[in-house]
């Protein structure tokens, strides 16, 4: 079964994250996949995105009960963060529905596209400081850019969990649904959006992003999480996680 379901029908492309049985949660396959789903996307005649998970949550984060993989680590952390390169990089505007968790890397890629949508019981945290690893997904850049700096580094340094509503209250999603409406209201803002000229949508996407430069930011991400990954309070934090029953 494919970690990232992908389909397009009446001009709406739904990607859907899909290790429910993990809640989401990242590891290597899934971001793989999820590549391909956008590439799939941007080769389609598909007029909108639509980003959602499969199961009880949108994306739980990293598996930390997945063994680091082998290898060169900032190739793995590259393709990561390809991930919202490709997500801004689509000349379609993507929409994400978020529901259950939306922690870490999850709430990362929400931050990646354009629309965010979440059920007003979403799960959101950034955790990374408070495990001893760096943020992701131009995080670093969007995150202020749309709560405020001061917010952020709350955020971010407090690691403390908040729902939907509190994610509208702050500005960092468009809008917080009912749980039971969330997939329904995705679905009528992409046919809105699919109803449109695409040419235009897809200007009006590029003009609005053309300030936002997160290249710098997606670098630096990376070479902090060299730096940590390796650390004695990630291997802590890890161990702790794993042993939990």
């Amino acid at each position: 079964m494919p970690t990232v379901e992908f389909a397009v029908e009446d001009g709406i492309a739904q990607i859907r994250l899909n290790r429910p049985e993990r809640l989401n949660a990242v590891a290597t396959e899934l971001v793989d996949d999820f590549l391909t789903a956008l590439g799939a996307a941007a080769r389609s005649d598909a007029r909108v995105v639509v980003l959602s998970g499969n199961g009880r949550a949108f994306c739980a984060g990293h598996d930390l009960k997945e063994p680091t993989p082998p290898g060169d680590s900032r190739a793995r952390l590259d393709r990561l963060q390809d991930v919202t390169r490709r997500l801004r990089a689509l000349r379609q505007p993507v929409i994400a529905a978020v529901h259950g968790y939306a922690i870490g890397a999850g709430a990362e890629f929400a931050l990646g596209c354009d629309l965010i949508l979440a059920a007003e019981d979403a799960v959101f945290a950034f955790p990374e400081v408070s495990l001893g690893l760096s943020v992701t997904g131009a995080a670093s850049r969007l995150l202020p850019l749309l709560v405020g700096p001061l917010k952020a580094k709350e955020l971010l340094l407090l690691g403390e969990r908040f729902d939907g509503r509190k994610a509208a209250e702050l500005g960092m999603v468009n809008a917080a649904v009912p749980a039971d409406r969330l997939q329904a209201e995705a679905l009528t803002w992409a046919k809105r959006i699919a109803g449109h000229p695409p040419a235009a949508a897809a200007m009006a996407k590029r003009v609005l992003d053309t300030p936002i430069d997160v290249e710098p930011a997606l670098e630096l991400e990376v070479s902090h999480a060299l730096i940590t990954e390796h650390s004695a309070a990630v291997a802590a934090s890890t161990e702790a996680f794993r042993s939990r029953s």
